[in-house]
């Protein structure tokens, strides 16, 4: 018996250290330096597209969905019925418009719209390690400024 469990037991092992070098379903890590990676080729393609922007999902998840996004230009206004949006700022600085009313918006999406203005509203200054979290129904927008980029990470935390 104690021969069986021992067999048991060495033939378990390397099943479990590779469990644990992967992590549990659903587990990721983007590493700073894989993120300077990203932010390289994400700059090159703001700089080729007529949006001045680049936008990539890097994880959908059921309940929350993870992008890296960098802007060289002011971003639209947006609004989101149902999701809440994170951004962690990695590079550059901007100011975030928030809240106040959507005037003129139009569907873009399920639960969403974009374009148009903001009403009143309240301006943030963002700059690097600066962390903010928009809920949802909060009509929001990005200005440069004159900044020439701008770069965050993004977590949509869905609420439907």
């Amino acid at each position: 018996m104690r021969i069986v469990l021992l067999s048991l037991t060495i033939l378990l092992i390397p099943v479990v250290a590779v469990a644990q070098e992967s992590g549990p379903a659903g587990f990721e890590h983007w590493s700073a330096e894989s993120l300077k990676q990203l932010e390289q080729t994400f700059k090159a393609e703001a700089t080729a597209s007529p949006r001045h922007m680049s936008s990539h999902r890097l994880q959908d998840f059921p309940n929350d969905t993870f992008m890296l996004a960098v802007r060289e230009r002011d971003g639209v206004v947006e609004w989101h019925e149902n999701q809440a949006d994170v951004f962690i700022v990695e590079a550059g600085s901007a100011t975030l418009v928030v809240g106040g009313k959507m005037v003129g918006g139009e569907d873009s999406g399920p639960h969403e719209k974009r374009n148009g203005t903001i009403e009143g509203g309240t301006r943030v200054k963002l700059s690097a390690g600066d962390i903010v979290r928009i809920p949802p129904k909060a009509p929001h927008q990005l200005l440069l400024d004159g900044a020439r980029n701008f770069t965050y990470f993004v977590i949509k935390v869905k609420g439907y």
